[in-house]
C-alpha cells in the first residue's frame, strides 16, 4: 500500500515557500476543497492565496487578502476589527460557506463569519471556490466556499523552525507575532502566537441614519489575541492522524446608540484521521467544533451576550475505480447550539445528510455529477445536485460548462430573535449556470467565466410584519476575468469583475442588490532584484447601493498600494508598505469611514537551525 500523506482540505496548504515562489500566479490550481478529493480538476473556477502572498503582499488582515478578488465583494464598517462582510458571485454575505480546517465556522444566530477576527497571521493559505457546492457540502454553499487553512508544517524539512516578527504603523496599530513548526521522522508540529493592537479612527462618519445612528467623536480601537496549533504523525503506511486548533479573542470598539464595545472569542479545533484501506479506497474521518462567543457593552456596562457552538462529522470515501475515475460516497453531520441573553424560542438543531460524487474523464471530456440529501430537524429533507463538463483541447485550452442548485437554512436569528424572528420562514434555494474558458500555458494563465443565479425565497426583512419573510427572488449575472504570470521579470495579476445583482421582488424589481459594487478590477505587479522586492496593488471598486430601494448610492473609489522588501543575511527581512497613497477618502457601508493614507514596517527574522 501507498505511504499516505495526510493532509489538510487544501493540497496547496502543505507546500514549502520555494513551491510558492515558482506557482503562486497559478490561476486554476489543484484545490481539494472543491471536490472533496485529490483529483485535479480545473472544472471549478478558483482561487489560492499562499502564505507567500500573504508575506509578499504584506497583508493585514482577512479584509485586504479578498479585496479585489474576482468575484468577491468586500464590505467594512470603520476599520481593523469593525463589523466586515463578505459577498462572493452577489449572493448574500451568509450564502457562502466558510470551513477553517474543515470546520464548518460562523456564527449560528447571525449565520455569518466573523471575519474580522479571523486572524491573518495564524493563515497558511486561503481557498476561495466560486459557485453552488450544496451537493456536496449542504447548505449556505450557494455563492461558494472559503476555506481558510492555519499554518502547517506538513513539508517541512527541518525539525525546529522558528519564527518571530514586529510590526508598527499607522493608528498606532502595533503587531507582534511568533512561533515554531518542523518535521521529525513521521510527525509534525507547528505551533504559534499573535498579538495586534491599534487606536484606530472615529469610525463613524457622521452620517447618522445610514446605519451609523451614533456619532461618537472618538477613536475606534481594536485588541486582538490569537494563537494556532496543529500536530500529526505518520502511525503506519495506511493511517495518519492529525489535530488542529485556532483561538482568537480581543475587544472591539465602535459607535452606537444600544452597544458601543463588545468582547469576542472564537475557538474552532478538531482532528482528522485518513486510512488507506486499499490501494483503490481511501476513507478520511473528520470531526471539529466551532464556538463563537461574543458580549456587548455600552459604556461599560454590559448589554448582551450570544455564545453559538457548531458541531461537525463527516465520513467520507474515495474509491478510485481506474485511473481519472474516482467515486466519492460520504456522511455529514451537523449540530448547532446558542446559549444568550436573549430568549429564543429554540436553540438548537441539527442536520444529518449523505452524497455521492463521480469525477471521471473520457478522451478530452471531464465531468463531475454529484447529489446530495439533507434531512434538517426543522426543515426536513433537501435535495441538491450538480453536473460540469469540460473539454481540454491540446493546446490546453479548456471549455466548460456547469449547472448546479443550493440551498440555505434560515438562521437562528432570523427564526427565533425576540419580537423579530419568523418561525414559519422556509429554506432559500437557488440554481446556477455557469461557462467558462480558461488557459494554461508555459509563463502565464488565464480564465474567463459568466454565470447567471437564480436565487428563490429570498429572506429579507417584511415591514408589513415587522419581521423577516420569504418574499425575494433575485437573479444575479456575472462575468469574471483573470490573468496572471510573468512577463519580463515581472510577477503580474489581474483580477477583474463585472456583477449585475438585480432584485426580482415586485416591490423592489430591477434594483441593485445592496452593498455589492457592480465593477471591481485589481492589478497586482511585484519584481524580485536579488535580495530586495518592490510592489504595487491598485484596486478599483465600482459604485454600489447601500439599501434595496437604492436610495442611498455609495460611490466608487481607486486605492493605490506600494510596498518593499530587503532581506538581510537570509534570515531578517525588513518590509514597508504605503496603503492608499492617493488618500482616497471612500466607504464600503454608508456612514462608515474607511482609513486613509497607512504606511506600516514589518521586521520578520527566520533563524535556520
Amino acid at each position: 500500500m501507498k505511504k499516505i500523506i495526510i493532509a489538510s482540505l487544501c493540497l496547496f496548504s502543505t507546500l514549502p515557500a520555494s513551491v510558492y515562489a515558482e506557482d503562486t500566479l497559478a490561476l486554476a490550481p489543484l484545490t481539494v476543497t472543491a471536490t472533496r478529493s485529490e483529483l485535479d480538476s480545473r472544472l471549478v473556477s478558483s482561487t489560492v492565496i499562499t502564505r507567500y502572498d500573504i508575506e509578499r503582499k504584506q497583508i493585514n488582515s482577512i479584509e485586504q487578502a479578498l479585496r479585489g478578488i474576482a468575484g468577491v465583494n468586500v464590505v467594512n464598517s470603520g476599520g481593523l476589527g469593525k463589523n466586515t462582510s463578505v459577498f462572493l458571485r452577489g449572493t448574500e454575505s451568509d450564502q457562502i460557506l466558510v470551513l477553517i480546517d474543515g470546520v464548518r465556522a460562523g456564527s449560528a444566530t447571525s449565520g455569518g463569519a466573523a471575519w474580522q477576527h479571523i486572524p491573518i497571521s495564524e493563515i497558511e493559505s486561503i481557498e476561495v471556490i466560486r459557485g453552488p457546492k450544496s451537493s456536496i457540502y449542504g447548505a449556505d454553499a450557494i455563492g461558494g466556499i472559503i476555506h481558510i487553512h492555519t499554518r502547517n508544517a506538513i513539508a517541512s524539512k527541518s525539525a525546529i523552525n522558528p519564527v518571530f516578527s514586529v510590526g508598527t504603523g499607522t493608528y498606532a496599530h502595533y503587531k507582534v507575532q511568533g512561533g515554531v513548526s518542523g518535521a521529525v521522522d513521521k510527525a509534525w508540529y507547528n505551533t504559534h502566537l499573535s498579538y495586534q493592537q491599534t487606536e484606530g479612527f472615529n469610525s463613524c462618519a457622521g452620517a447618522l441614519g445610514y446605519g451609523c445612528f451614533t456619532n461618537e467623536p472618538d477613536r475606534d480601537g481594536y485588541k486582538n489575541y490569537a494563537g494556532s496549533a496543529r500536530l500529526g504523525y505518520h502511525l503506519t503506511d495506511w493511517l495518519s492522524l492529525e489535530a488542529h486548533a485556532l483561538y482568537s479573542g480581543g475587544q472591539t470598539d465602535f459607535d452606537g446608540d444600544y452597544v458601543n464595545e463588545a468582547d469576542f472569542a472564537q475557538l474552532i479545533y478538531g482532528g482528522k484521521a485518513t486510512i488507506q484501506a486499499m490501494d483503490f479506497w481511501r476513507i478520511d474521518l473528520t470531526g471539529g467544533v466551532s464556538e463563537d462567543d461574543s458580549t456587548n457593552y455600552l459604556n461599560g456596562m454590559k448589554k448582551s451576550t450570544f455564545d453559538t457552538q457548531r458541531v461537525s462529522f463527516s465520513a467520507l470515501n474515495n474509491f478510485t475505480l481506474m485511473p481519472e475515475h474516482l467515486l466519492s460516497l460520504g456522511y455529514d453531520f451537523q449540530d448547532d447550539s446558542i446559549d444568550s441573553t436573549e430568549n429564543f424560542a429554540e436553540t438548537s438543531r441539527y442536520n444529518n445528510a449523505v452524497f455521492i460524487q463521480y469525477q471521471g474523464q473520457l478522451a478530452n471530456n471531464q465531468f463531475i455529477l454529484a447529489y446530495r440529501s439533507d434531512f434538517n430537524q426543522q426543515f426536513a429533507q433537501n435535495s441538491t445536485w450538480n453536473a460540469s463538463w469540460g473539454y481540454a483541447f491540446d493546446n490546453e485550452i479548456l471549455v466548460s460548462a456547469s449547472y448546479g442548485t443550493a440551498f440555505k437554512a434560515p438562521t437562528f436569528n432570523e427564526l427565533y430573535f425576540p419580537d423579530f424572528g419568523n418561525s414559519n420562514l422556509n429554506p432559500e434555494k437557488s440554481q446556477s449556470y455557469e461557462i467558462g474558458v480558461s488557459g494554461e500555458h508555459i509563463n502565464w494563465n488565464w480564465s474567463l467565466n459568466g454565470y447567471l443565479t437564480y436565487i428563490d425565497d429570498m429572506i429579507t426583512y417584511d415591514s408589513s410584519i415587522f419581521a423577516p419573510n420569504n418574499l425575494s427572488a433575485a437573479r444575479i449575472m456575472g462575468l469574471e476575468a483573470i490573468v496572471g504570470g510573468q512577463f519580463y521579470g515581472f510577477d503580474m495579476l489581474v483580477n477583474y469583475s463585472a456583477l449585475d445583482p438585480k432584485s426580482m421582488d415586485s416591490a423592489t424589481f430591477g434594483n441593485v442588490l445592496p452593498r455589492r459594487a457592480q465593477q471591481t478590477f485589481r492589478l497586482d505587479i511585484d519584481r524580485q532584484f536579488g535580495y530586495a522586492s518592490i510592489g504595487t496593488t491598485l484596486n478599483v471598486e465600482g459604485r454600489r447601493y447601500d439599501d434595496l430601494q437604492n436610495n442611498r448610492q455609495i460611490d466608487g473609489f481607486v486605492t493605490w498600494d506600494i510596498r518593499a522588501e530587503y532581506q538581510f543575511f537570509e534570515q531578517v527581512t525588513l518590509q514597508s508598505t504605503v496603503n492608499n497613497i492617493l488618500n482616497t477618502q471612500y466607504q464600503t457601508v454608508a456612514g462608515y469611514n474607511s482609513p486613509g493614507v497607512t504606511v506600516f514596517f514589518h521586521l520578520r527574522y527566520e533563524p535556520t537551525l
